[in-house]
């Protein structure tokens, strides 16, 4: 049944979820609320329709890298799984010959799943700060800055992938050259102009890779790939953290095995798969560089970039990062109100000194329903109603809010979080529902009573 009581601040309505994220995360994340009757809610994306999330920018793979017969999503409905979608739209042979799912028909595939299930997104709309707020009758909720004015809700969902906790990341000697000689592996990049031109790319994942392959297809002279490492990571971590033991259990853990377990696997970072390797492969004038970090970098005379290595320099018309994220909620425009008091691992857990890395300490620590936690007590309450469901959970949670496969047990425990939040902050309202409630199931009929 409803169970939400509709409220609002000086007469205007409040929302009972505000998902800041249009992608497959924030779109599940909606459907598993509506679902537990969480009906009062919207989902903001700063894009287009169409291009939320990563499959039309900066997802430069061809293909999935999960298998074909993945679920998520659907969140156990098998009606809803890409299947059933993709055979009702090429039928049950082109699902038999399928390898991997091409990401513009994953993209598809979550539009109509959006549609289907009926989930409201607000697209162009861009969030910004969020602070704190009280309802009419006083309940906490939250106030959200929006390009289009300001939003209250009593809870915040930030489902923005990978710059929920932090930004897309390039060493600071590269970021200082100008725009025209570089960008990192998540920006929009003209790879049309690169025709002719000498690639160096930065990092050895299958983003990096992806990237690399771009350039080449788009007729770059030369594409250079340097991997800080001695050998290139050829392992892929993350195949064996799904299963249900983990996925479902590891954030139940604690901190000293939570950290162990994810501090191998981000150690070893993201391994490439073969296609993305056979893709680069394919054209003779790509070099792998190992053991070859960029030590700095600078424009030379001839308006070309120089990259300093430690087996000497390196000239490029073009540098490209694949280097992923830098957790620092202070950059990001949600948590500008709030970014100094939140909780970092290093805040809540220090490991023994062969297992420290100040990498993964700056990433936010947790509480078991995603919600944020403070670094002093009592300086933000309000955080404990903002849920971060991205790549900022990977401490926490594991690869739970970065990950298809995960979908499946991690999105009903973020909304399960959620609606626990709800329900807490009204408890004095449901006992007192209970207590007036008086809906007769039959009616007795008196002159069917024993005498006295």
């Amino acid at each position: 049944m409803d169970w939400l009581q509709p409220k609002t601040i000086g007469g205007a309505p409040v929302l009972d979820v505000l998902v800041v994220g249009g992608g497959q995360c924030g779109v599940v994340t909606a459907f598993a609320l509506m679902r537990d009757r969480v009906r009062n809610l919207l989902v903001l994306d700063r894009a287009p329709y169409g291009r939320e999330g990563p499959w039309q920018t900066y997802a430069r793979m061809h293909n999935l890298r999960s298998w074909k017969d993945q679920s998520g999503p659907d969140l156990g409905v098998p009606s809803l799984t890409y299947q059933a979608w993709h055979e009702a739209q090429f039928g049950t042979a082109a699902w038999e010959t399928l390898r991997y799912i091409p990401k513009e028909l994953w993209n598809d595939y979550l539009l109509w799943l959006r549609r289907v299930v009926g989930v409201p997104v607000r697209n162009g709309v861009a969030a910004g700060r969020i602070g704190p707020a009280t309802t009419d009758d006083g309940l906490p909720c939250l106030r959200v800055d929006t390009s289009d004015g300001p939003l209250h809700a009593r809870k915040v969902v930030l489902a923005t992938g990978q710059e929920g906790a932090g930004i897309w990341w390039m060493p600071d000697f590269v970021a200082a050259l100008p725009q025209a000689l570089r960008a990192h592996s998540a920006d929009p990049i003209d790879f049309a102009g690169l025709r002719g031109k000498v690639v160096a790319v930065l990092g050895a994942g299958a983003s990096a890779f992806d990237n690399a392959a771009m350039a080449l297809e788009a007729g770059a002279a030369a594409v250079h790939l340097f991997c800080r490492r001695a050998e290139p990571m050829v392992v892929q971590p993350y195949r064996w953290l799904t299963f249900a033991g983990f996925m479902r259990h590891i954030h139940e853990m604690p901190d000293e095995w939570r950290w162990r377990f994810m501090a191998h696997v981000l150690g070893l970072r993201e391994g490439f798969p073969p296609d993305t390797y056979a893709r680069v492969m394919a054209f003779p004038h790509f070099t792998l560089h190992v053991g070859r970090p960029w030590t700095g970098a600078q424009v030379g005379a001839d308006g070309r970039a120089v990259v300093a290595t430690p087996r000497g320099a390196v000239v490029a018309d073009f540098l490209i990062c694949g280097t992923g994220v830098r957790m620092d909620p202070a950059l990001v425009p949600e948590l500008a109100g709030c970014a100094h008091n939140i909780a970092s691992w290093a805040d809540r857990y220090t490991p023994p000194a062969e297992e420290a890395n100040p990498r993964l300490g700056a990433f936010p620590y947790l509480a078991p329903d995603y919600s944020f936690t403070e670094r002093v007590a009592g300086a933000t309450p309000w955080i404990r109603d903002i849920h971060l469901f991205g790549i900022g959970t990977t401490m926490s949670f594991g690869p739970a809010g970065a990950s298809i496969n995960a979908m499946g047990i991690a999105v009903p425990r973020l909304a399960a979080g959620v609606t626990r939040g709800l329900f807490e902050a009204e408890l004095p309202r449901h006992y007192a529902a209970l207590r007036a409630y008086d809906v007769a199931q039959v009616e007795i009929d008196p002159s069917r009573l024993a005498a006295e």
